[in-house]
């Protein structure tokens, strides 16, 4: 299948700011790098909103019939707390806090991530790197911006000398920044003596005694910089030149810019055509945040356990809503906005539910093939899903009219109509029809997390007869607990 020999598919491209025709590298095929989280902690909304934007264009590139190579990173090692140059690794942070090992960090949390991605029925990538596998191919790609003379060594430290790569290239491309007003706004920091210029970006950094997470270099042992991973790993597995390459609006600067100086100084070309940035989220319209309570983790989302929820929503539902809103625009949750997500959800399930039972006729009041072509329409442009979806609820108002006699399609259009209806709900918008029992399934869970969660706090407060009062009620219902170091888990009985 290539219908993208048939469609002009047009992306917004952050580099150009505008929108420009896509033309692949190679015909047919395309390699897309998206970065992806630094796993010391629970994947954020944040996170999942980029995610689910950059899963909606690989998704509608292969519904095209493109052959894409999706690459998305595993960040565990090398990203610092403020992401500069100072402070200590977040992961290494988050093990000394719990007192486990680093890499017990990483998998608790890379699993946390893949769950969550996978409630929101997000396809995995081709290729998902880590950054501690590619310790090697830094080290090499160091060596070679060194030999370049765009690298310098100080003190068990590389930086990149961003002064010396602007005197041939743009540092600020992407950005549109202007290295002078970098200059005059930066101010010397202590702890930075070591670089030539307050603007040069760490390649390799000198691991202090206390750092856990280190490697040995040319210069010493150390760890690499946190931009370094994503040119290694992307040029990698996608060449030196690739297609499209994802993110959050904040990797914008400096993280996308220093990968742009870091591709070009290596290769001697720039290494992307199309970068692409998704928006931030707000909630009721103001920015999210762990301290003012103004924030919602997606098993909130599932549960409806936050404050600013009336109750639960379906991941499908989730998604829905966040599709709703163009992945370059800032979008608000709201409990509102959900609940309404969720009412137009059921409407487009019901009506492609109620497809099969249509009366065909001998003739049709609408042209399927120009609102099947619409929806192409709204995806070319940008990938925008809310025309897209507006586009889909014009086919549930023609299958409604159509249930109530109200409208005649013939037999053909039918059978088009629940085609392109399913596609674009199912394939390209990644969409996933409730089960009633699943979802009395879900609940079913949460009351058990529940019961448990208590019966800990219980447990902690040493409530022994209440602990054991909640443990012989679960046992009852045929739910065995079991109590290990990483906390309590469960078995239902047949």
């Amino acid at each position: 299948m290539t219908l993208y020999k048939n469609q002009t598919l047009k992306i917004y491209n952050s580099l150009s700011g505008q929108k420009e025709d896509f033309k692949p590298l190679n015909e047919g095929l395309v390699g897309m790098y998206v970065c992806g989280p630094t796993v010391y902690n629970k994947v954020h909304l944040g996170n999942c909103r980029t995610f689910i934007s950059f899963d909606l264009v690989f998704r509608y590139l292969r519904h095209l019939g493109y052959k894409v190579r999706y690459v998305r990173n595993i960040t565990d090692a090398g990203h610092l707390e403020n992401d500069a140059e100072e402070g200590e690794d977040r992961i290494a942070k988050k093990a000394r806090l719990e007192e486990i090992e680093p890499m017990e960090v990483v998998q608790k949390y890379t699993v946390d991530f893949h769950n969550t991605l996978q409630k929101f029925n997000n396809l995995p990538p081709s290729i998902e790197p880590t950054a501690t596998g590619h310790i090697v191919e830094q080290i090499e790609i160091i060596k070679t911006i060194i030999n370049k003379g765009l690298a310098y060594e100080a003190n068990g430290n590389v930086y990149f000398d961003v002064l010396k790569y602007h005197e041939n290239e743009h540092y600020g491309i992407l950005s549109k920044r202007k290295l002078e007003d970098l200059i005059a706004n930066t101010r010397e920091l202590a702890g930075q003596s070591d670089k030539k210029n307050p603007q040069d970006f760490a390649l390799w950094k000198k691991a202090e005694p206390q750092h856990i997470m280190r490697w040995p270099s040319p210069w010493g042992v150390g760890f690499p910089g946190w931009h370094l991973e994503c040119t290694v790993m992307s040029s990698k597995y996608l060449g030196e030149e690739f297609d499209i390459h994802g993110g959050g609006m904040d990797l914008k600067f400096p993280h996308h810019e220093c990968e742009i100086a870091q591709g070009t100084a290596a290769n001697g070309k720039q290494p992307v055509r199309y970068w692409m940035h998704a928006n931030m989220l707000t909630l009721n319209g103001k920015k999210m945040a762990k301290s003012t309570g103004n924030n919602i983790l997606p098993d909130d989302l599932f549960s409806g356990d936050n404050e600013n929820l009336s109750k639960g929503y379906h991941p499908s539902v989730v998604r829905f809503f966040m599709l709703q809103a163009n992945y370059r625009s800032v979008l608000d949750f709201s409990d509102e906005a959900l609940s309404s997500a969720e009412k137009g959800f059921d409407r487009l399930m019901k009506a492609i539910e109620s497809l099969n039972s249509l009366q065909a006729s001998k003739s049709s009041d609408i042209n399927v093939k120009a609102w099947r072509q619409s929806c192409y329409d709204a995806m070319n442009d940008d990938f925008n899903s809310p025309v897209l979806i507006a586009q889909l609820f014009e086919a549930v108002k023609h299958i409604n009219a159509c249930k109530h006699g109200k409208l005649n399609l013939t037999e053909n259009d039918i059978q088009l109509l629940s085609k392109t209806l399913k596609a674009f709900s199912f394939e390209v918008l990644g969409l996933e029809e409730i089960d009633e029992k699943t979802s009395e399934s879900q609940h079913e869970d949460q009351l058990i997390e529940l019961l448990i969660e208590l019966r800990n706090e219980a447990r902690a407060n040493k409530d022994f007869k209440q602990s054991d009062k909640i443990r012989d009620q679960l046992v009852n219902m045929g739910i065995q607990l079991k109590d290990t170091a990483e906390g309590t888990t469960y078995e239902i009985s047949s």
